[in-house]
């Protein structure tokens, strides 16, 4: 008997030791996000698993120890890490040091200055890039620079910048420097010519952005010791935004594996500072079934590469475009083009392989009368082979129609949405006019139990803010502070942090894993640099993470905090737009 008391009474200490915390954030208005207006004061957390929430008093006396992190929020708010669902982070991993961003940049005289001042320091035959993060809209001058400016800005360097996703500047060393000519030609686009012949550096996307895209392609690449330190960069800047998980939803140029193993290293030596789930995008048109089959025989959804993190880095399944065919392009400077007739047929054989080996997919669709077609295509599967909950989902879907938001219910699909429009809705109003509803309709997938996950699509268009998305879901208005969506259809606050966080999770099947500040969850958390609950929807822009944390270690720490930042290499290459400016441009 004396010996059973003993047993049990080291069992009792043991269970008691496992249950004190490594992490406790306390003094703190933390948003469990388990439902509105639900807020603790302190947090506590053991290897990277939320133990307990409470008041500062319990949670201290009853989980801390001498060597237990006690971090006082100091009253500041704390909400779970954001999870954005659609973003090209591994891509833009292995380019962002390359690049001049003008995210945030509020004139275009700055922009212009930032770029001639980049140039002053490049490397003669190192390309000037600028690409995606902003839109006239978002300067003071209400306009995009002229091919002129940008040549007397930089005469004697390669300069390239992306619009949207329809047109490109390449000033006239750039022209030089890839030898294009009048009879340069790339498949549904145009490269504008004066009334001599000569190109005038602008590009059109007209059917397909092929000029645009392929012409990025030719620029400067980092070399792989600095692609490492570009995507730590990058992934360090979306720490800075509170962000501690991403979907990557692949993309064109974005090669498997090889373009994946720059981050796969990073997950591999415990440098990953997100937890990143990705899909696997096919690249060669006329060859996707043969990539899916290879995929589908040869590699492991949802196996972890990352040896320190739960859920660190994990293949998911197949998409954004599944099919060269089925590419609904978005260029709002042009009607919407009308998917090819062999859509159905290159898609469908995809679509029985992946249901049959339980591979979840996701499929880039922006309208309504293509995802009509694709729906027709998974309905006809469906009926022989059952999609029986299997995780699927749409991205975009800005015109999808209520009857084809029933068909996706029938067929239990999730839509990832994306604020797109915050970047593109002056361009959609002048095509198609002012929307009557909410462009996508969010509020009515959430009404009809729809799975609906947030995110920015970054970065080739969007910006990868995701406050600036938080901005467009509370207000309905795009960048350049236009009202696009009817006041009526946007979202409150606590639905619009769900979106981010809880909502996206089911994208990547971890819905019961992270997105809430509860018992057993992640330990993934942000204090916020200002109240985002407290403060006005405008203001919810500014906001930037103040301490984030990722499974229970701080990864970036700023202001009150930057004592706990953990710190990161330095910017290489030393010509870095990046070493020098920065990622995106709150302080001006």
């Amino acid at each position: 008997m004396k010996r059973i008391f003993i047993v049990l009474f080291f069992f009792s200490l043991l269970m008691q030791a496992q249950e004190k915390a490594d992490l406790i954030i306390f003094n703190g208005k933390i948003a469990t996000m388990q439902k509105s207006n639900e807020f603790v004061q302190a947090i506590a957390s053991k290897n990277g698993i939320i133990l307990a929430t409470g008041t500062s008093k319990s949670i201290l006396e009853n989980y801390k120890t001498a060597t237990t992190q006690a971090i006082d929020a100091k009253g500041k708010t704390v909400v779970p890490g954001l999870n954005d669902s659609h973003m090209h982070v591994i891509r833009e991993g292995l380019n962002y040091n390359a690049e001049l961003r003008w995210d945030g940049v509020k004139t275009l005289k700055r922009a212009m200055e930032m770029l001639k001042e980049q140039a002053a320091r490049t490397p003669p035959g190192v390309w000037i890039k600028v690409i995606g993060g902003w839109n006239e809209y978002g300067f003071e001058e209400k306009r995009q620079p002229t091919i002129e400016e940008i040549n007397a800005a930089v005469p004697d360097k390669p300069v390239f910048i992306t619009y949207l996703y329809g047109k490109a500047f390449l000033n006239k060393k750039g022209i030089e420097v890839l030898g294009y000519t009048k009879d340069t030609h790339y498949e549904g686009s145009i490269l504008e010519q004066d009334k001599n012949g000569n190109l005038t550096g602008l590009m059109f996307a007209k059917e397909t952005p092929k000029a645009i895209y392929t012409t990025l392609g030719l620029t400067t690449k980092l070399t792989p010791e600095e692609r490492i330190n570009s995507s730590l960069q990058f992934n360090r800047e979306l720490n800075r935004f509170g962000l501690t998980s991403v979907i990557d939803a692949a993309g064109g140029s974005q090669n498997f594996p090889t373009d994946y193993g720059t981050s796969m290293e990073l997950a591999k030596t415990g440098k990953l500072n997100l937890r990143i789930s990705y899909y696997l995008f096919a690249q060669q048109k006329g060859k996707e079934l043969q990539d899916y089959e290879k995929w589908v025989a040869s590699t492991l959804i949802n196996k972890n590469d990352n040896l320190l993190v739960a859920n660190g880095y994990t293949e998911e399944g197949a998409g954004e475009n599944i099919v060269a065919s089925a590419a609904d392009f978005e260029n709002f400077l042009e009607p919407r083009i009308v998917l090819s007739d062999d859509m159905e047929k290159d898609l469908e054989p995809i679509i029985r392989l992946l249901v049959k080996n339980r591979w979840p997919f996701r499929l880039h669709a922006t309208y309504g009368e293509s995802i009509d077609r694709m729906l027709n295509v998974f309905e006809k599967v469906n009926k022989e082979i059952p999609f029986n909950g299997l995780r699927w989902f749409f991205d975009h879907a800005e015109t999808i129609t209520p009857k084809e938001l029933e068909r996706v219910k029938v067929l239990n699909g999730g839509i990832a949405v994306q604020f797109r429009m915050y970047f593109q809705g002056e361009l959609y109003e002048k095509m198609y006019g002012a929307p009557k509803t909410q462009l996508p309709p969010i509020k009515e997938m959430l009404k009809m139990g729809i799975p609906v996950g947030m995110g920015t699509d970054a970065t080739r268009i969007s910006t990868y803010n995701p406050w600036m998305a938080m901005h467009w879901l509370l207000t309905g208005k795009t960048l350049g502070g236009m009202q696009f969506w009817p006041k009526d259809q946007i979202l409150d606050k606590f639905t619009a942090l769900q979106l981010y966080t809880s909502g996206s999770a089911w994208f990547s099947g971890e819905e019961s894993e992270k997105g809430k500040l509860i018992k057993g969850m992640y330990a993934d958390m942000t204090i916020l640099s200002d109240d985002y609950f407290g403060i006005p929807a405008d203001k919810v822009r500014n906001i930037e993470s103040d301490l984030t944390i990722v499974n229970g270690k701080v990864v970036y720490g700023n202001g009150d905090f930057k004592a706990l930042d953990p710190g990161i290499a330095p910017v290489i290459p030393e010509w870095s737009p990046i070493k020098y400016f920065g990622g995106y441009q709150i302080k001006q």
